[in-house]
Order: structure tokens, then C-alpha cells, then sequence
């Protein structure tokens, strides 16, 4: 059997609906060509992000019910906290509103000014929170990572050569902390190999700086560390997730992902003392009381038994198995993706796929506008867009990637949206050459993907 049905029943339908080729242009006119800024119902099929996007199981909506909303010692605070240290084995945990909220505490109490983050390709939230704490932030992941048709299983990986050479150029000093992505997002959602995570650990102990995990989808990467990687595949994921973290200091996370809720973050110290009373200190201003950090106890109670359900393997199959399926379905359309396919995205290679098209016009972000116009579907650009100016020289197309993110949520499409997807590009693949660049009416200096406004050229 070449594939298996979903490993869940469907209990509760959230309807969708088409809207007309010429109402999707004017929608799309009227958000300054960007998806972003489309409103959800006006979309057919959202493939913007896996962030907070998911379905929630019955067992994570029985959690609401049992949420304490105590301000302070919230039960539902320790029933997240015991979960969180079983899976890491960490000690100290903080709960966020998002990811991003874990950023900005964490990397304010560790980057000063000057000091470089070193990681395998930093996505953009870190990147800003990185450059808003005065810190420089340094891609080293693997050349591979670059050449979308190489076949490397872990093209997530650090150059390990480049990161040893930028510490001794640079002192270990200058470095605030290493940053390992898993899996690596802006690299095409590719997974982080064991064997690279463990020689990170060693550099970093060497030199005595900290590694941080960005964790937002840490059971995705243990699943391809079980599969592809000698030695695991007999293993369970959560040994495989554990040993991971053991090469680390503590982590940020995005619950909004291989959390499996729609609100909610961590920041998880592994033996720091002093560094997690920094952290709750920060916190209480920014976020909210140590022990719910800007999340309600229903929330914390949902999150809890998403990182338990994560773990299962028939639901990292299935869910790696729909990335799969998608990918593979666009090659058939020869259409240029970022191989092998990762783990929660199909990461289209506009470059390839629409070569009359200069980095500085952003081909990735023209092509999610012309997919939005031929089928309602909503994708993201991951490119010079996404990256951003130079900051001294201001120059732009910087990218060495110019991708169109096709990201899917988890437990919410069947197989028959996935096949819609996949036609739709395939048809517009076939009047590529009609596609234009786009021009900015409206740029905004930071984070300017989300929120930037634009015209065909």
C-alpha cells in the first residue's frame, strides 16, 4: 500500500469557500500584492505558515476545560512545566505567548552589543530579535543548503569548518550563543542530523559558548533523524528528541507548531539558575507572571498534551507523508523544489522556476501572487523579500535562495486540497513566462514581508 489514510477521524468541519477569479484579483490589488495582508476568508486554501494554523486533537479540547486560570501557580502551569522537563530534560520552564516572545526575553539576557549569534540560517523573527538586541546574526549552514536539486539528507546542517574558523577569527567573546534551527526553516524546513548537532556541542564547549535551540519543530527533525540517519532507526522519538537537547543549554520554542496549539511559546533553561532568574525577571514586564507568561491555563493545558501527541509516530508519518505527497506531485509537474523535501513546507524554487526575473523584484513573492490569482491559494515568499536590505549598503536581492513557501498545517487538509494544490501550480507553471516582478510602494524598515505593499512591475 503506497499510502496510508489519516491516522484520525474528522469530528468538526470549518467550511471553505472559492471566490471568483476577478474578485481574487481585486482582493488581492486591494492588499497591495501582498498575501499577508488577505483577509482569511478570502482565501481558498491557506498555505501562508504552520504556525498556530493547526487542528487540535479531542484530548486538547478536553484540556481547555480543564484549564486553571489562577494568576499565579497555575496547575495547569506544573502539568506543562512536568511535560516539558519529561521531553527535554531540562530543568527551568517559562512559558510565552509565541516564539517570539521567547526571543525577545531569552536573547536579551544573553546577546551585548557587538556580539555576534552564529546559526545554521536564522528565519526572521530571529534575525530581528537578534539585530534589535544589538547583536549580528551569521548564517553557516552548509553550502548544499544553496543548490535546491542536491539530495543531502540534513541540509539544515552547520559548516562546521565555518564555524570553528569565524570563532577563532572573531573570539569567543564576540560570540553571544550558537543558535541551532531545527529543522532549518529558511534552508526549505531541512533537518539538523545528530551527528552535526553533537559536533556543534563539542565546538561550543570548547569554547565555552552556549547552544540554543530554536526547537519550534524539534519532533519533525527527530522523525528524519530516525529515518535517514544510521543508528536511530529503531529508536523512539522521544529518546531521539531527548538526546538532541542534551547537546544543548536551552531552547526557544513556538508551541504554534510541533506544539499542535494556536497560541503559546517556551523558554526552557536546561541547568542556568542564574540565567532562568534573569529570564522571570524580564519576563513579568514583557510577557506576564512567571507562571503563565502571557498564556492563559487553558492554553498551557492544550500545549501540554500537544507535546505529548507530537511524539507519536503515527502522527509524524502521516504528517511528513502529506509534505511528501505535495512535493513529489510538483515534480511530476517539473516543477523545481528545494530537495530532498523537508518537513512542514514544499519550498518551490522561483529562481529556477522564473529566471527572467531579477532577486530584487522578488520572483517568490510575484509567484504567491499570480498562485493566489489562478486557484485562492495562499502561499509566502522565503527570499531576498524575507531577508532584507543590506544594512550598510542598503542593496537588496541579497538572497541566495528564492523560495515560495507552500506550508502546510497540521490535521487540517485532506489529500484531495493537496492535489488541488499541486494542479494549480502546475497550470501556472506552464504561463511562468507571463509572470512579472513586483516594486515596492510601501517598505517597512524591519520585518517588512509582513507588512510591505507593492505593484506589478
Amino acid at each position: 500500500m503506497s499510502r496510508l489514510p489519516e491516522p484520525y477521524k474528522i469530528k468538526m468541519i470549518e467550511p471553505i469557500r472559492l471566490i471568483s477569479r476577478e474578485e481574487r484579483k481585486q482582493k488581492l490589488i486591494e492588499a497591495g500584492y501582498n498575501p499577508f495582508l488577505l483577509k482569511s476568508e478570502d482565501v481558498y486554501i491557506d498555505l501562508l505558515t504552520d504556525s498556530g494554523t493547526g487542528a487540535m486533537s479531542d484530548r486538547q479540547w478536553s484540556g481547555l476545560m480543564l484549564g486553571d486560570e489562577s494568576y499565579a501557580g497555575s496547575r495547569s502551569f506544573y502539568y506543562l512545566k512536568e511535560t516539558v522537563q519529561q521531553l527535554t530534560d531540562y530543568q527551568y520552564v517559562i512559558p510565552t505567548h509565541q516564539g517570539r516572545g521567547s526571543e525577545q526575553v531569552l536573547f536579551s539576557q544573553l546577546i551585548k552589543q557587538g556580539q555576534a549569534v552564529l546559526g545554521n540560517m536564522h528565519f526572521d523573527t530571529t534575525k530581528a530579535h537578534i539585530e534589535l538586541n544589538g547583536g549580528t546574526p551569521v548564517n553557516l549552514v552548509i553550502s548544499q543548503a544553496y543548490d535546491t536539486s542536491n539530495q543531502h539528507p540534513f541540509k539544515g546542517n552547520f559548516d562546521t569548518n565555518k564555524l570553528e574558523s569565524y570563532i577563532q577569527q572573531h573570539g569567543e567573546e564576540n560570540i553571544a550563543f550558537i543558535n541551532v534551527t531545527i529543522t532549518c526553516n529558511s534552508a526549505g524546513g531541512q533537518p539538523v542530523s545528530m551527528e552535526n548537532i553533537k559536533a556543534v556541542s563539542k565546538i561550543a564547549n570548547k569554547y565555552h559558548i552556549p547552544v540554543i535551540f530554536d526547537a519550534a519543530r524539534f519532533a519533525e527533525n527527530a522523525y528524519f533523524i530516525k529515518m535517514r540517519e544510521d543508528g536511530y532507526k529503531d529508536k523512539d522519538i522521544r529518546t531521539i528528541v531527548r538526546e538532541m537537547f542534551a547537546y544543548g543549554d536551552g531552547l526557544t520554542m513556538s508551541g504554534k507548531k510541533d506544539g499542535l496549539v494556536n497560541i503559546g511559546g517556551l523558554i526552557v533553561i536546561k541547568e542556568d539558575e542564574k540565567l532562568f532568574q534573569q529570564c522571570t525577571s524580564t519576563i513579568v514586564p514583557l510577557e506576564g507572571f512567571p507562571t503563565y507568561g502571557g498564556l492563559t491555563g487553558r492554553d498551557m493545558q492544550a500545549l501540554a498534551v500537544g507535546l505529548n501527541e507530537v511524539v507519536e509516530i503515527d502522527y509524524l508519518h502521516h504528517r511528513i507523508s502529506q509534505v511528501q505527497l505535495l512535493g513529489k506531485l510538483l515534480v511530476n509537474y517539473d516543477i523545481p523544489i528545494q530537495e530532498p523535501i523537508g518537513g512542514h513546507a514544499v519550498f518551490v524554487d522561483a529562481k529556477k522556476l522564473l529566471p527572467h526575473i531579477e532577486p530584487s523584484e522578488f520572483p517568490a513573492h510575484a509567484l504567491a501572487c499570480e498562485l493566489y490569482i489562478e486557484s485562492g491559494i495562499r502561499g509566502v515568499e522565503i527570499g531576498s523579500l524575507l531577508f532584507g536590505r543590506d544594512n550598510k549598503s542598503g542593496k537588496d536581492g541579497l538572497s541566495k535562495l528564492e523560495l515560495l513557501r507552500l506550508t502546510i498545517p497540521r490535521r487540517v487538509y485532506t489529500d484531495n486540497h493537496i492535489q488541488y494544490v499541486a494542479e494549480s501550480l502546475g497550470k501556472l507553471a506552464r504561463k511562468r513566462s507571463q509572470i512579472t516582478g513586483v516594486n515596492f510602494t510601501y517598505e517597512p524598515t524591519i520585518l517588512r514581508h509582513f507588512t510591505a505593499r507593492f505593484k506589478p512591475i
